[in-house]
């Protein structure tokens, strides 16, 4: 912004001088960035100075196999539940969307249920489940055909239960996410391909699913990095073999240097997230293509631009 000279003389010739555009100032922003950047200086300084953290026994134990052994166990965990919330919230928000009264009420029984009590207490839930049900058995109601059956300390280990807990809570998350990218498509289309006799099943596969794909990613993403973090609660049922932050917890309590281990189980989960976030970045750019007239530019192709850039001016 500049602000233009308000006095406009005439010069010798009788015709007025050109407008001086005068700079506009910014006192406070120059303030704040010296605010911050003394304050990310100290904090650097403090953290790297610091002699109690350790950071050699960081360095130890960040590639220990036990540690590493912990980040598979959560990236499977994390994998698993996610794509069992994501199946359940699809069926579950197709579902609530359903002219049957008692279909739809259902599945918003189930969505209640499930967002208010705490993923904690539903992991305990799982975990204790032998308690009331000595013995698990599905199949067939009424009709004596089972497919599973066999003790519950058997059939639910510490997994399933991790599985179950972290899966079933994310599928009532993940059920109004779907209906809300759903329900932004609109009406219209889906009239359009009725009338061109399209079932209800081929309307949601063919014309709502992809195009409300733009509104469902980010949150999807989101919820998958909410997830990674989540399975650190799994530390309360003992899962065998541990996650990230059981491993370093049974490592820390044997040499008793929790700060130094919680800092490389940080160190990880930052890691991964950060890898998240790349392909949730690449994934909303992919389903942006048709609503976007021009797509942003990835990182990759801005580095070259700048270096392209860079090079045009030496050669000037």
């Amino acid at each position: 912004m500049s602000a233009p000279d308000a006095t406009e003389m005439p010069g010798p010739t009788g015709r007025p001088d050109e407008i001086r555009a005068v700079p506009v100032r910014h006192p406070g922003r120059w303030v704040a960035t010296v605010v911050i950047l003394l304050f990310a200086a100290s904090l650097i300084r403090s953290v790297t100075t610091n002699k109690h953290i350790e950071w050699q026994v960081v360095g130890q134990f960040l590639f220990d196999h036990r540690v590493l052994e912990g980040v598979l166990v959560t990236l499977e965990l994390t994998a698993v539940a996610m794509a069992v919330g994501v199946v359940l919230g699809v069926a579950l928000a197709i579902t609530r969307l359903s002219p049957n009264p008692l279909v739809s009420g259902a599945s918003w029984l189930y969505i209640w249920f499930f967002r208010g009590t705490p993923v904690l207490v539903q992991l305990l839930f799982w975990f204790n489940v032998s308690a009331i049900y000595p013995s698990i058995s599905l199949g067939l109601p009424f009709v004596g055909v089972e497919f599973v059956h066999g003790s519950a300390n058997t059939v639910i280990t510490t997994f399933v239960a991790a599985v179950l807990g972290l899966g079933l809570n994310e599928g009532a998350y993940m059920a109004e996410i779907v209906r809300a990218g759903m329900i932004s498509v609109g009406e219209g289309q889906t009239d359009a391909a009725q009338s061109l006799g399209m079932s209800r099943l081929q309307i949601m596969r063919r014309i709502v699913l992809p195009q409300a794909m733009r509104v469902i990613i980010p949150p999807t993403g989101n919820e998958t990095i909410s997830m990674l973090k989540t399975t650190s609660l799994v530390i309360v049922i003992a899962l065998t073999p541990p996650e990230l932050l059981g491993a370093v917890q049974n490592i820390y309590s044997v040499n008793f240097k929790p700060i130094q281990l919680l800092i490389v189980a940080s160190i990880w989960y930052l890691a991964i997230t950060s890898v998240l976030y790349v392909g949730q970045y690449y994934l909303e750019r992919y389903y942006a293509r048709g609503a976007a007239r021009e797509l942003a530019l990835t990182p990759l192709q801005r580095i070259r631009m700048g270096l392209l850039s860079f090079r045009h001016s030496e050669v000037r």
